[in-house]
C-alpha cells in the first residue's frame, strides 16, 4: 500500500478525447489522484460533482485533479459531458494502475471482477505521496476536508 513520503507510481492513461496522460505531466504541481468504481452510479457522481462544485478551491490551493476508473473511455466520456466535469476523467481498463496504487476490489457487487476502489491521492509538486485515502465501503467518500488541509500546507 503506498504510503505518506513515498514516490508515487508514475501512469500513463487515455483520457475521454483518447489523449495519453501521465503523472509526469503535473510536474512542478500538486495533483489530487481520485479513483472511483463507476461512472453513472449515485455515490461517485455526487463525488465527483463535489469536486467541480470546489474546483476554485483546488486551483486557489494550487492542485489540479484527475479522476481514474476501469470505465471505457467513451463511457467516461458520455459521464463527463453530462456532469460537466472540468477536469480528466482517467480511463484505466486494463486495471494495471489501480492494482498499482492498492486501490483494487477483486470482486464488486453483483460479483464484477476488477473495480477500483474509491479513494484520493495527494501528490505534490515533487511526485511524493502526501495524503492517502483508501475506501473499503464504496458507500463511502474521501475526507474533502483532509485533502484541503493537505494541500493548503504544500
Amino acid at each position: 500500500m503506498l504510503t505518506v513520503g513515498q514516490k508515487a507510481p508514475d501512469f500513463t492513461l487515455f483520457n475521454t478525447e483518447k489523449k495519453e496522460v501521465s503523472l509526469s505531466n503535473f510536474k512542478g504541481k500538486n495533483l489530487i489522484v481520485l479513483f472511483f468504481p463507476m461512472a453513472f452510479t449515485s455515490v461517485c457522481t455526487a463525488e465527483l460533482c463535489e469536486m467541480r462544485d470546489n474546483i476554485a478551491t483546488y486551483s486557489r490551493l494550487n492542485a489540479e485533479v484527475v479522476a481514474i476508473s476501469v470505465d471505457s473511455p467513451f463511457t467516461l466520456a458520455k459521464f463527463k459531458e453530462e456532469q460537466n466535469l472540468p477536469f480528466d476523467l482517467l480511463s484505466d481498463f486494463n486495471k494495471e494502475v489501480s492494482q498499482t496504487y492498492d486501490t483494487y476490489y477483486e470482486t464488486f457487487v453483483l460479483n464484477l471482477k476488477g473495480v477500483s476502489k474509491r479513494s484520493a491521492f495527494v501528490i505534490d509538486k515533487d511526485g511524493i505521496v502526501q495524503y492517502v485515502e483508501v475506501l473499503e465501503s464504496a458507500g463511502d467518500v474521501p475526507s474533502f476536508e483532509a485533502i484541503q488541509q493537505t494541500l493548503a500546507t504544500l
